[in-house]
């Protein structure tokens, strides 16, 4: 079945084919498209320059231990319930950007918040309490956008969501690396303070835009895309069983992220420029293979393109669980690229033609699998590193990834590839 943003466009007059606009031109002329990249970029670049930081802050400067610093991650458990009362809001009133707009300043003092503590306890509120409506305000933006397309479809629509995604992993890039350049030359609370400048400016690109086209307030049947209406649970069935496999393969990256450096410096003792240069290679690969994937889906279907990204997944871990020198691990981060490449463009499309009548609902649920995933890879990498050590620890991921791939072959079957 071919979906309709593939149908080439013809003008009815000449029986030809109209000239498409390419998908960066319509996210440069739009200022909606264009406001939400640079949006999803500067949350990016904040929340990415905190992340590997704030165990460091908990540790030096609230005197948490090693073992209170790792569960501070088991506060984004609260996400995917924030995210999916925010998601139903959004959808019964279509009131995408206020709400948006709403999340960037409860993010902004929830990391305001973090960053001036004084007790041990107060990340921990803070975030379970606060982190998790902050962290909504990008699948508002991905919902707004996809109101946007619905109104104006083309065969470059799905080209548009790459491009912002993009932009998200662009700000994944440059704020590790900014954050610690900062944290360095200032202090953790200044780079923390950064964070929430950064979550309050991503209010910035779009000025006082109005969520577009959304109908006002009708019954439900005639609201097919703000419902005024909670979807069934069995509607969800498929997002929420095409989430959880994603999570099986994201659970990855929270182990890489942990153990990796450890394995290379202390037991492979590479210098710290092969180690920085095999952490940096995978985003890059990311970007790079992004637009690729959305060309490559319209010929393959995006689930079974996705089947073959989780067999990257198992297959970049097996490398580093039996690899002991830097081009093994090269290579391994080079699949992990592809696993990311694929998986970051065409995920949240796929969520959201998954339930297509409440895609803010399932944009939220399907943006909340990072914060399981740092959970779910937290402890399983915990355990594993206590009982089988480094590097057979990443033979957990690989597992997970392998689970994940045979559950999208599964859903692939069921929907008769017409995803």
């Amino acid at each position: 079945m071919t979906l309709p943003d593939q149908v080439e466009p013809m003008d009815p007059a000449l029986d030809a084919p109209v000239p498409q606009v390419s998908a960066l031109r319509l996210t440069l002329t739009s200022p909606l498209y264009r406001g939400a990249t640079l949006a999803v970029f500067l949350s990016a670049l904040g929340i990415s320059a905190a992340a590997p930081q704030i165990a460091s802050f908990l540790v030096n400067d609230l005197h948490a231990s090693l073992t209170a610093a790792g569960l501070f991650y088991l506060t984004n458990l609260a996400a995917p319930v924030a995210g999916f009362l925010i998601g139903r809001r959004s959808d019964r009133t279509g009131r995408r950007l206020g709400l948006f707009r709403a999340c960037a300043v409860a993010g902004f003092v929830g990391w305001v918040g973090i960053a001036y503590s004084t007790q041990l306890w107060m990340p921990y509120v803070i975030s379970a309490v606060i982190g998790g409506i902050g962290g909504a305000a990008t699948s508002q933006l991905f919902a707004a956008v996809h109101d946007e397309l619905k109104a104006h479809p083309g065969p470059n629509n799905d080209g548009v969501v790459a491009v912002v995604r993009m932009a998200l992993t662009g700000g994944w890039v440059v704020g590790p690396v900014a954050g610690s350049f900062l944290a360095a030359q200032t202090s953790l609370r200044t780079m923390l303070a950064a964070t929430a400048i950064c979550t309050l400016a991503q209010i910035v690109p779009l000025g006082a835009r109005r969520t577009p086209h959304v109908p006002a307030p009708a019954p439900a049947e005639h609201v097919p895309e703000a419902g005024h209406g909670s979807p069934s649970v069995r509607a969800m069935l498929p997002l929420l069983a095409f989430t959880g496999l994603y999570v099986l393969v994201y659970a990855g990256e929270p182990i890489k992220y942990a153990y990796l450096p450890l394995y290379m410096n202390g037991q492979l003792h590479f210098p710290a420029g092969v180690s920085g240069a095999i952490i940096g290679i995978q985003p890059l690969v990311e970007i790079v293979l992004m637009p690729v994937a959305v060309i490559v889906a319209r010929r393959t279907g995006m689930m079974r393109l996705m089947i073959l990204g989780a067999g990257f997944g198992v297959a970049a871990n097996i490398c580093f669980a039996t690899t002991d020198n830097a081009v093994g691990l090269f290579a391994g981060q080079i699949l992990m690229g592809g696993v990311w490449g694929i998986f970051a463009t065409l995920g949240i499309i796929v969520a959201q033609r998954l339930l297509p009548t409440a895609v803010a609902t399932a944009s939220a649920i399907f943006m909340s699998s990072t914060a399981l995933s740092s959970a779910l890879g937290g402890v399983a990498g915990g355990v594993g590193a206590a009982v089988i050590g480094l590097p057979l620890v990443f033979l957990i991921p690989a597992a997970l990834a392998l689970l994940g791939a045979a559950g999208l072959a599964v859903m692939t079957r069921s929907t008769g590839g017409e995803l």
